[in-house]
């Protein structure tokens, strides 16, 4: 990063507006705060700063300035979307991207099947190709 330039944590989500999750699930996890801004949130999501679960996605209330955590994504079971003016719902890119960014090490999609409908291989698999 550039000198005295510091990352802005919002790059690794992507938002969508006047959107919140409900969980139907019971047993998925959400914490709350109140914090001023969005980066706040984001840079606490990424590092999973005194969260008990690895946070996925967050939405944040712009009316009471309230940070949810969420350990969970649009794309989980258990999960449904609700319009709400209120929210902005911000999830982690590695979760709900589509494709692999270079060798794919770091993929954390959903995706398992290759274009053609053929289960994908294993990372720890050296069957039935070598990497």
């Amino acid at each position: 990063e550039g000198k005295g330039r510091r990352r802005n944590p919002l790059h690794d989500f992507k938002k969508t507006g006047e959107l919140m999750l409900i969980k139907v699930n019971k047993t998925l996890e959400v914490k709350t705060k109140l914090l001023n801004t969005t980066e706040q949130c984001a840079k606490r999501c990424s590092r999973n700063k005194g969260l008990s679960f690895t946070c996925k996605a967050f939405a944040y209330d712009r009316v009471t300035k309230r940070c949810h955590w969420l350990s969970f994504n649009s794309l989980t079971n258990g999960v449904r979307k609700k319009q709400d003016h209120a929210f902005d719902l911000y999830e982690k890119k590695d979760y709900v991207r589509n494709c692999i960014i270079g060798k794919g090490a770091d993929y954390k999609g959903t995706i398992s099947v290759t274009k053609s409908g053929i289960q994908c291989q294993a990372w720890n698999s050296m069957i039935p190709h070598e990497h």
